[in-house]
């Protein structure tokens, strides 16, 4: 590992940036060593976004420096910074997926003859980049045929192609799975060897501990430190990251909803019979009594989203039957569910969830406005009190109702949905991926929320890619693989090694 004596090739020293109501950068230094993977670490709404635009000329500097290769530099925007050697993938690639694999990495910098784009100079220059990477990837073929793990390697093969001095990645792993997490980190490892700075931004602590050298923490705008990842338990990191020791989830007693519905006979909450979708997910039977939360684990693709979208109406199912308290349903649509009091977030916070535009408050009582309905005006004082009790409760920052939800981190984002579902007060909660892409801290308090939301009485699905999230939370674990529930595991008898074996093998759970 390169030591910290060699010169930085870049240098941030006192950036500070604000914006109407919120200090998002407050002072702070950092930098970036030749040949080594930084990771930058952080609560949402530490800074960390705030930084990167800072280094790649999307935000300009109220105070501070920035120099790249010992020269000060000021950029107009990203092209600028890429001129410079800064390049950025982002965890949604911003390639062309109707064009070829050799064009994306070459597009704008094509080779010309006699004033027109030389395609053969193209592809064996692309050809180049992917062997340099050892990336066995058709040049010819087009970008939007790959999965995402390979256009976030073609979005780096095409950094390279820039000379890049320095890498930033940001969030690249959030949707790849193990193996292409590896082939990710395999590239990473063999441009760190070659010299490049890799700036490394993720929520994953196992991968930061894996891939990364040195790691600098924020905490609301500030610096914390600098620090050797091989100097730091992961301990020491969160309560640098968070500012206090995590509570953990087994403080919290959800003995009084145990067992609730089974010694009253209560019918459930919702049940399913054979409840499908052709090409979303086979014929499923799934039950959630109030007080419990039921986990839906699998791997991406397995159809844990799309059993999720049909019980509260977002698709329709072609097979199958729903009940809800033991009346059939027919659940033609979401304003549907919402009268029979169920809820949902979505994974997709961006494109299903928040409406940028709109203030926090606006986005908040959006469900609430809709089930009364267009014409019935919520009072203002009455939608002031539900936004700041729901505000407080889950701590969201800054606590300005006024501030457009856009410029909230995605951390306080989550938690904005989540209050525009609790303040319609559901029965039952459907909960996709709410802790995906958020810090530690937002994590930990989305996940004691679920817990003592379920102690008084509320009906949970809830759906994780992390399976000890899953585990940790739920009373039963309905396992899905291929589109198709292949088990269920109740929580005294579920282990991990046991939910990733029927995730693999489909079978030898308490039956589907």
């Amino acid at each position: 590992m390169t030591t910290s004596a060699t010169a930085p090739v870049v240098q941030m020293r006192g950036i500070e940036i604000g914006f109407p109501g919120v200090k998002a950068l407050d002072g702070v230094d950092f930098r970036l060593l030749p040949g080594e993977v930084h990771a930058l670490m952080g609560e949402n709404g530490a800074g960390k976004s705030t930084l990167i635009k800072a280094l790649t000329g999307v935000y300009g500097l109220d105070a501070g420096t920035v120099t790249v290769r010992g020269t000060e530099v000021s950029f107009s925007g990203p092209a600028a910074a890429q001129a410079a050697g800064i390049a950025t993938v982002y965890q949604e690639v911003n390639l062309c997926a109707n064009l070829t694999v050799a064009e994306n990495i070459l597009l704008g910098r094509e080779p010309r003859r006699l004033g027109r784009i030389d395609r053969g100079a193209v592809r064996r220059r692309a050809a180049e980049l992917l062997a340099r990477l050892n990336l066995a990837i058709d040049p010819d073929s087009v970008l939007g045929d790959h999965p995402l793990a390979i256009q976030q390697l073609v979005a780096i093969a095409r950094a390279v192609d820039v000379d890049a001095v320095a890498l930033i990645l940001d969030e690249p792993t959030s949707s790849l799975d193990a193996g292409e997490v590896a082939e990710l980190f395999r590239v990473v490892r063999g441009l760190r060897a070659e010299g490049v700075a890799v700036l490394f931004v993720s929520h994953f602590l196992d991968q930061v501990y894996e891939i990364a050298d040195r790691v600098t923490i924020l905490r609301n705008g500030r610096l914390v430190g600098e620090y050797l990842l091989a100097e730091l338990p992961r301990l020491e990191m969160v309560a640098k990251m968070v500012g206090h020791e995590l509570a953990t989830l087994e403080d919290l007693d959800r003995s009084p909803s145990a067992g609730i519905h089974e010694e009253r006979g209560a019918a459930p909450l919702l049940a399913t019979s054979g409840l499908g979708r052709t090409g979303a997910i086979g014929p499923s039977d799934l039950t959630v009594h109030a007080g419990e939360v039921v986990g839906l684990a699998g791997l991406l693709g397995s159809g844990r989203t799309e059993l999720a979208r049909l019980l509260f109406g977002a698709d329709h199912a072609d097979s199958g039957s729903l009940e809800v308290d033991g009346r059939p349903v027919r659940m033609r649509s979401p304003l549907v569910a919402i009268g029979e009091g169920i809820a949902f977030c979505s994974e997709d916070r961006k494109g299903e969830g928040i409406v940028g535009d709109l203030t926090v408050r606006e986005n908040i009582v959006l469900a609430l406005q809709a089930r009364r309905g267009w014409a019935r005006k919520l009072p203002r004082r009455t939608a002031d009190e539900l936004v700041a009790k729901w505000m407080s409760a889950l701590d969201i920052r800054p606590a300005n109702p006024d501030a457009l939800i856009r410029n909230l981190s995605g951390g306080n984002q989550q938690k904005c949905l989540l209050a525009r579902w609790l303040i319609t007060e559901p029965r039952l909660l459907i909960l996709d991926e709410p802790t995906r892409g958020i810090d530690i801290g937002a994590k930990t308090q989305i996940q004691k929320l679920v817990a003592e939301l379920a102690v008084g009485g509320l009906g949970v699905v809830f759906i994780s890619a992390e399976l000890e999230e899953v585990l940790r939370l739920s009373d039963r674990v309905a396992v899905l693989r291929d589109r198709r529930k292949v088990a269920e595991v109740p929580r005294a008898d579920a282990s991990l090694g046991q939910v990733m074996e029927l995730i693999a093998s489909g079978s030898g759970g308490h039956g589907a």
